[in-house]
C-alpha cells in the first residue's frame, strides 16, 4: 500500500461515510488484511467485550464516545492500555482524537479532515515516521563564541605559519576543556574564568604567562607540585596527554581578553561535545577544510546513521528483555563488547553520539533492573577512528573525554554513583593517518565473533576534484578495477568497508553524495560489494545534510547501510518516513540487485541514439547569423556549404547558429570562396597544435567535423543536461538540414512515437534514477539511460503514442514565441502542454500494462523487473 492509494482510500471513506463500518474502513484504507478485519468484526480478534469498543492487540484501541469529553476519555484509556495497541482512537463521528502510543504524537481533528492527516496512521501500512532530536541552540551559540574568540586572537597574532596555527588549535582545545570543566564539576564552579579575571590584567598583557603556568600545573600530579600559589594548586591533575606538550601561548589585548572572559560566561554544561567539530570548522583555514573534504555533522543527522545501523535493534532487544533478568544481562554483556569504528572520524562526532547513546541505553537497562550501585561497563576503549588531520584527531580525543564526563554526570544524577573522570585516561583508539592506506584491522582488530559497526561521513570528492594524492589513494584501493578513475573518492570507503565486514558479524553505513548510486559508478562499485555476500540493509534517499557550524554547509546526500545477506527486514527512508521493503537495489529503489552497464545498442526495439557531431575546430566551422549573411551576400553559392547547427542549449533557448558542412567532393569548389578558405586554413592550424595525435592527423581534413554522425533526415535532438526542476526533458525535432552538435545526442528517425516514448514520465523517471548528475542537473547518457531503457511496444501502441506526440508538438507550436526552456519551466508550463504530456504519459504506461500505476516506486519496480527479464535471455 503506497501513500497515493491511502489518500484515495481515505477520501472515499469520507465520501461514503458510515458510522457502522468506519473503523473497519479506516483499517482497510491502510492495507491491513481483510481476513483479520473480518475476524475483528466478528469478535474473534476483539479483546474488548464492551459495546462500541474495538481492541486489537498491538494495532488499535477504538471507542465511540457520545456522553463525555473526548479529551478526558482518551486520557483515561491511555492509562489503562494492556495489549501494546499502537493507536488509541476515540470519536463521536464529528471529531476524532488519536494517540500514537509509541511516539506520543497526538491527532485532534474534525473527522472530515482525516484525508489531510493520512500520515498519522502510516505505521499500519509499514511506514514509520522517523523522529530526530532538534538542534540545541546553545551548541550554535557556543560555536559562534569560539569563532569570535579565534578572530580576536588572530587580530592580535597575525602569524599564519603552520607551527603557529597548530599551536593556536591546541590552545583552543585546552581552552574548551577548561570551560567545560568549570561548568561540569571537573573544576570548581567558575574556577577557570574567575581565576583568570582576578589574577590577570584587564588589558591582556600578562594572560599568556598566566595560562602557560596553569597548563603546566594541569599536567603535574599533586605529589610533584612544589611551592605553587594556592589559586593554582587548587586546580586538579588532568593527565591524559591534553596538557602534556608545552606550547607557545598567543598574545592578548583587551578585546581578546574580554572574549576569553565572555566565552567563560556561557553555560558549557549544556553544550554537546559533538559541536566541537563545527567550532573547529569555524577556525581552520578554508583551504585545509576544503582539501580534506570535511563536512561537520549535526546530531539529528548522525542519528539517521546510527539508529538504523545498530541502535534501533538494541532498543528493540531491550524491549524484549524487559521482565527477563537473563536477557537483560546478555544485552549488557553485548553492549560491553560492541565496537564502533569511524574510518574518517574528523573531530569524532559519530563516535561521540554513538558513545552517549550506548551509555543512555545502559542506564535504561540498570533502571529496569533496579540496580542499587551500578557501574558503567561501556568504555572509550570500544571506540575506534582514523583521521588524516592532526588537529581534528586531537579534537576527537578531547570530545570523547568530555562526552564521557557528561555521561558520568548524568549517571551520577540517576544512580548516585559513577566512574571517576580525573585523571583522564586514553580516549579511544583514534589513529592519525590516511584511511585509504591504513589497514583497518590494525586500527580496529576484528575477531571472528566481534560485533563491529563501521560508520561515518567520508570525503565526497568527485573525480575532477581529486588532487594527485587522492587519485593515488583511489588507484591503490581499486587496483585491478577497470575505469576506477571515474569513481568518487568516497567509493574507497565503500570498497574497504565491504572488505572489512565481509565474513564477520559487522555492518557499515556511510553518508555519501548520490554519485555512487547513480550513473556509471553503480556498475563500477556495487557488483564488487554484492560479490562479498553483502546487501543494502537500509538507505536514506536524497536529502539536505546540514551542520551546526557558524556558516552552515549544506549538500545533498544519501545514507547507505550494508550488511551480510540476511532475511531480516530492510528499510528505505524518504521524506521522514520509514518503509519496510523486500530488497533495496543500488539505485536505492525497490528491486533486485541489478546494475546497468554502458551499452552500445538499445535492449529495446527502439531506434539507435547517436552522439552529436563534434567539430574540434577552434570555432572556425561555426557561424552566427551576421557571418552567414555576410558570406552569403558576397558569395551566394556559399549557401550550399552551410547548414543549421544546434547544441542542446541552442535548442532549449531558441538560439540560432550555422556551420560549414563541406563534403570531400565539394572541398575544391568551396575553397574558391575566400572567407571559407581562410576558415578551413585556421581549422588545420588549430588541429596541428593539438596534444592529441589523432586530432593532429585530422588536420589534413579541415572541411570535416572531427566526429560525424549526421544523416540527411528528420531527427530528435537530445540535450545531454537538463535542470532537475523540470518534469520532462525537452526533447525536440530538427529538420534534415540541421547538424546536431556533440553537446547533444541525436535519434535519426521519422517515426513520431519514439519522441513520445522518450518524452514520457516513465522514461523521465528512469533517467532520474539511473543517470549521472552534472551538479544537481540530470546528465543524459545514451549508453546508460537510453540503451538500458526497458520498453516493449506493439503497432497499436505506436499509433496511440504517435497521436499523443503530435498533440505535444501542436501545443508547443501554439506557444511558439516562447523557448522550450520557458515552456518547460515547471512553474510556468502552459496547461495545454501539461495536459498533452499527461495523455502521452498514459499512452506510454499502457504499453507496459493496462492497470494504472499508483506511484513512481511502483513504476520503477516494474521497469527494473522488466529490465531483468529482457537482459537475462
Amino acid at each position: 500500500m503506497n501513500i497515493s492509494q491511502i489518500e484515495n482510500n481515505l477520501q472515499e471513506l469520507i465520501f461514503s461515510f458510515s458510522e457502522e463500518t468506519f473503523i473497519y474502513d479506516l483499517l482497510l484504507s491502510y492495507g491491513l488484511p481483510k481476513s483479520s478485519i473480518t475476524r475483528l468484526k466478528k469478535g474473534n480478534l476483539n479483546l474488548s467485550k464492551v459495546d462500541g469498543e474495538k481492541s486489537w492487540k498491538k494495532k488499535l484501541f477504538f471507542k465511540e464516545i457520545f456522553d463525555q469529553d473526548l479529551h478526558l476519555a482518551i486520557s483515561s484509556l491511555i492509562d489503562n492500555i494492556k495489549h501494546d495497541q499502537r493507536f488509541v482512537i476515540v470519536t463521536d463521528y464529528k471529531t476524532l482524537l488519536a494517540i500514537d502510543t509509541k511516539t506520543q504524537d497526538k491527532l485532534d481533528i474534525e473527522l472530515k479532515d482525516l484525508p489531510k492527516h493520512y500520515d498519522f496512521f502510516l505505521p499500519w501500512a509499514g511506514m514509520e515516521k522517523t523522529q530526530h532530536q532538534n538542534e540545541n541552540p546553545a551548541d550554535v551559540k557556543a560555536a559562534e563564541k569560539m569563532a569570535k574568540l579565534f578572530d580576536e586572537i588572530k587580530k592580535d597574532n597575525p602569524d599564519d605559519s603552520p607551527e603557529f596555527i597548530h599551536g593556536l588549535n591546541v590552545f583552543l582545545c585546552r581552552l574548551l576543556f577548561c570551560y567545560f570543566a568549570e561548568d561540569t564539576n571537573i573544576f570548581e564552579e567558575g574556577q577557570f574564568t574567575n581565576v583568570v579575571a582576578s589574577h590577570t590584567q584587564g588589558d591582556g598583557s600578562d594572560l599568556d604567562a598566566y595560562l602557560d603556568k596553569l597548563f603546566v600545573v594541569l599536567n603535574t600530579s599533586k605529589k610533584d607540585r612544589q611551592d605553587l600559589p594556592a589559586y593554582l594548586n587548587v586546580f586538579p591533575y588532568v593527565n591524559g596527554g591534553l596538557f602534556r606538550q608545552r606550547m607557545q601561548i598567543p598574545k592578548f589585548t583587551r578585546r581578546s581578553y574580554n572574549a576569553i572572559i565572555d566565552s567563560g560566561k556561557l553555560d558549557w554544561s549544556v553544550i554537546n561535545p559533538d559541536i566541537f567539530g563545527s567550532m573547529m570548522q569555524a577556525v581552520i583555514s578554508p583551504e585545509q577544510r576544503g582539501g580534506l573534504g570535511m563536512h561537520y555533522t549535526s546530531v539529528p543527522n548522525i542519528m539517521k546513521v546510527i539508529e538504523p545501523l545498530f541502535l534501533n535493534g538494541l532498543k528493540e532487544d531491550f524491549e524484549k528483555a524487559k521482565g527477563n533478568q537473563k536477557k537483560r544481562n546478555e544485552l549488557l554483556k553485548r553492549l560491553y563488547s560492541i565496537k564502533i569504528f569511524d574510518p574518517a572520524c574528523g573531530s569524532g562526532n559519530f563516535l561521540i553520539i554513538a558513545y552517549k547513546e550506548l551509555r543512555r541505553l545502559e542506564m535504561e537497562i540498570f533502571k529496569e533492573q533496579g540496580s542499587s550501585l551500578p557501574i558503567s561497563g561501556i568504555s572509550l576503549g570500544q571506540f575506534y577512528g582514523i583521521e588524516l588531520d592532526d588537529f581534528a584527531h586531537e579534537i576527537a580525543q578531547l570530545s570523547l573525554w568530555l562526552a564521557e564526563h557528561q555521561m558520568n554526570v548524568d549517571f551520577f544524577k540517576e544512580f548516585g554513583c559513577t566512574n571517576p573522570t580525573l585523571p583522564l585516561k586514553e580516549a579511544g583508539h583514534i589513529v592519525q593517518g590516511n584511511a585509504c592506506r591504513v589497514d583497518w584491522e590494525t586500527v580496529c582488530p576484528k575477531r571472528k565473533d566481534d560485533e563491529i559497526y563501521v560508520l561515518g561521513n567520508p570525503p565526497y570528492l568527485g573525480s575532477s576534484m581529486q588532487d594527485q594524492s587522492q587519485k593515488a589513494d583511489l588507484a591503490t584501493v581499486f587496483k585491478g578495477f577497470k575505469n576506477y578513475k571515474n569513481l568518487d573518492y568516497i567509493a574507497c570507503w565503500f570498497k574497504m568497508g565491504a572488505d572489512f565486514v565481509n565474513e564477520s558479524n559487522s555492518k557499515f553505513a556511510f553518508v555519501s553524495t548520490n554519485s555512487i548510486c547513480q550513473g556509471e559508478q553503480v556498475n563500477l562499485l556495487w557488483p564488487y560489494v554484492f560479490h562479498q555476500n553483502l546487501e543494502i540493509d537500509f538507505a536514506y534517499k536524497s536529502f539536505k545534510w546540514t551542520n551546526s557550524a557558524k556558516k552552515k554547509a549544506a549538500v545533498i546526500v544519501i545514507i547507505v547501510g550494508v550488511r551480510k545477506v540476511s532475511k531480516n527486514p530492510k528499510y528505505i527512508f524518504v521524506d521522514g518516513l520509514m518503509q519496510e521493503v523486500p530488497n533495496i537495489n543500488p539505485y536505492l529503489t525497490v528491486g533486485s540487485n541489478i546494475t546497468l552497464p554502458r551499452r552500445n545498442k538499445p535492449i529495446s526495439k527502439i531506434p539507435e541514439m547517436l552522439y552529436g557531431n563534434k567539430p574540434t575546430d577552434g570555432g572556425n566551422l561555426i557561424l552566427d547569423k551576421k557571418e552567414v549573411d555576410e558570406i552569403s551576400t558576397n558569395y551566394p553559392i556559399s549557401l550550399q556549404y552551410i547548414k543549421k547547427f544546434s547544441s542542446g542549449a541552442d535548442f532549449l533557448n531558441g538560439n540560432e547558429r550555422w556551420c560549414l558542412w563541406i563534403t570531400d567532393d565539394q572541398l575544391e569548389s568551396a575553397q574558391t570562396i575566400p572567407p571559407i578558405y581562410e576558415r578551413l586554413k585556421a581549422v588545420a592550424v588549430f588541429r596541428k597544435k593539438s596534444k592529441a595525435q589523432s586530432t593532429v592527423d585530422y588536420s589534413i581534413y579541415p572541411n570535416r567535423f572531427r566526429q560525424i554522425t549526421y544523416k540527411e533526415t528528420q531527427a530528435i535532438i537530445v540535450p545531454l543536461t537538463s535542470s532537475e526542476r523540470r518534469e520532462y526533458i525537452p526533447f525536440g525535432h530538427v529538420n534534415a538540414n540541421t547538424v546536431v552538435s556533440n553537446s547533444s545526442s541525436v535519434i535519426y528517425s521519422t517515426d513520431y512515437w519514439i519522441f513520445g516514448v522518450v518524452s514520457s514520465k516513465m522514461h523521465m523517471l528512469w533517467v532520474k534514477t539511473v543517470s549521472g548528475r552534472l551538479k544537481s542537473d540530470y546528465r543524459y547518457s545514451s549508453a546508460l539511460c537510453y540503451n538500458n531503457f526497458p520498453f516493449i511496444i506493439s503497432e497499436q501502441c505506436k499509433e496511440k503514442i504517435t497521436k499523443s506526440t503530435l498533440r505535444i508538438i501542436e501545443e508547443r507550436e501554439k506557444n511558439s514565441p516562447k523557448t522550450l526552456a520557458q515552456l518547460y519551466d515547471p512553474d510556468k508550463m502552459p496547461e495545454g502542454l501539461r495536459e498533452a504530456h499527461r495523455l502521452n504519459d498514459l499512452a506510454v504506461e499502457r504499453c507496459y500494462r493496462s492497470k494504472p500505476f499508483e506511484s513512481d516506486e511502483e513504476r520503477l519496480e516494474y521497469m527494473f523487473k522488466l529490465y531483468g527479464k529482457m537482459t537475462s535471455v
